[in-house]
């Protein structure tokens, strides 16, 4: 009975050996394990060279708008917000003062140039009767004293009256830029003042506008070599917004701030669309010029303590091949050294792959697979 036990164990276990062992599993197979990996294609394309960085919206020109006359406003003519363009007239003052101070001072004009002509007549009367001794020659220069003093008298108070009429004008306050308008701090009613601190209202250009942010000195070369050629354009949004605005970088800063090694640079933005408003954070980037070169997706490039590699296919093997990434743009790692236009990476399934494994492409998951 123990011997047919024995036999019957040993009958099990070679049964089971025929069933699976690792060594006929690769021999039903034909060979060593075949992992299935995705895969991309090296290819060299044209990818541009940016600076990314954090700005902010200044406007290209902002005025206050405050009263030169002391006065009470009688008419507001602009919504709070809206946009004016320059000449519109937003304020109107009280200047009914003015306007009876500029009649009396006609009528002063209109007295002295009478006055001048009948000098000017007595002049011309006394130099006939100085040629024929009827008169004296003191009388003849005391009427062309009169004449003088009139016409000054007429001169000055035309000047008077210029001045009133600019003063007069002041009274009707227009936008002197385009833009949009704040909300008016005063209303119908109110007395102004050129003294007053606060302004009746602030007048921002909304398009165009600046950007101003600032970039690394390393960049400062090639940022330079952009602006020279004019190639630096500029894209800005606001952070979450796929929109974007575009421009042209116009100034950087003349000096590197010693603190930070960072260098201001500034850029106009059409902003015709308003995407732009000022005083908000925008990200920036900066394309210099654009080059070619190797590109494989980001997903393709694992790190290791050694540095940056990628799994090679050929010859449905995968090798492992150290490469250079000098940047990434968007889903895309720029390849400086390592690889060749056409070569075939693994962008998917690294974790199963050592140095010599065999591989065999496969389609891409689904997405959410």
């Amino acid at each position: 009975m123990a011997l047919a036990g024995v036999a019957a164990i040993v009958a099990v276990v070679l049964v089971t050996r025929n069933i699976w062992s690792p060594e006929r599993a690769v021999a039903q197979q034909g060979g060593p394990r075949v992992i299935p990996v995705e895969v991309a294609t090296a290819a060299r394309e044209s990818v541009p060279v940016r600076i990314v960085a954090l700005g902010t919206v200044t406007p290209i020109a902002s005025v206050a708008i405050k009263a030169r006359l002391e006065s009470v406003i009688t008419k507001v003519h602009f919504q709070d917000g809206a946009i004016v363009k320059a000449g519109d007239v937003l304020f109107t003052l009280d200047g009914r003062q003015l306007e009876a101070e500029i009649k009396r001072v006609e009528a002063v004009i209109a007295g002295a140039q009478a006055q001048l002509e009948q000098a000017e007549r007595d002049v011309q009367r006394y130099n006939e009767l100085v040629s024929k001794n009827a008169t004296t020659v003191v009388t003849l220069n005391n009427a062309q004293t009169q004449v003088n003093i009139f016409g000054a008298t007429a001169q000055s108070n035309r000047a008077t009256l210029e001045n009133l009429k600019v003063q007069l004008d002041y009274a009707t306050i227009r936008a002197p830029i385009s833009g949009r308008i704040s909300a008016a701090s005063v209303k119908v009613g109110n007395f102004v003042r050129p003294a007053d601190t606060a302004p009746l209202a602030t007048i921002n250009q909304i398009a165009p506008v600046y950007v101003s942010f600032t970039v690394p000195q390393r960049s400062l070369p090639d940022l330079r070599k952009a602006l020279a050629a004019e190639t630096a354009t500029v894209e800005a949004a606001p952070p979450g917004e796929s929109n974007r605005s575009t421009g042209q970088v116009t100034m950087i800063e003349n000096a590197v701030d010693a603190a930070t090694g960072m260098v201001m640079v500034r850029a106009t933005m059409e902003n015709k669309d308003e995407l732009l408003w000022p005083g908000t954070l925008v990200n920036t980037q900066v394309t210099l010029r654009v080059e070619q070169v190797v590109v494989v997706p980001s997903t393709a490039v694992q790190v290791s303590q050694t540095g940056s590699f990628v799994f090679v296919v050929k010859d449905g093997v995968a090798r492992v091949r150290p490469v250079d990434v000098t940047r990434t743009v968007e889903n895309q790692s720029v390849i400086g050294k390592g690889l060749e236009d056409g070569e075939t990476v693994v962008t998917d399934g690294q974790l199963l792959l050592v140095d010599g494994s065999r591989v065999a492409p496969r389609k891409p998951k689904a997405a959410g697979a």
